[in-house]
């Protein structure tokens, strides 16, 4: 008898019950469904002021408004696998 592996049958209940919860405050419930996901940045104040390209333009064309850190920064959170589209809004 060594180390004896026990197997359940193939038609077996594998399921686990979920306890269930009564939920007594709807508004707030309700509020966290709309929340959940959502993701705050905090950026230094060093990053806030280098946001505006503030360089006057060296070339032809139109000048660049956003510095190269926040066109990286706005394409990092575009790539989050959370829902980007309600992030970038």
């Amino acid at each position: 008898m060594k180390d004896q592996i026990t197997h359940l049958p193939d038609n077996a209940d594998r399921s686990v019950a979920k306890q269930k919860f009564k939920i007594t405050n709807w508004p707030t419930y309700n509020k966290a469904l709309i929340n959940r996901g959502s993701i705050t940045f905090w950026l230094d104040d060093e990053a806030i002021q280098a946001w505006y390209e503030s360089a006057t333009p060296s070339s032809r064309g139109r000048p660049q408004r956003y510095s190269d850190l926040a066109i990286t920064t706005v394409l990092v959170i575009k790539g989050s696998p959370q829902n980007s589209e309600k992030i970038v809004r």
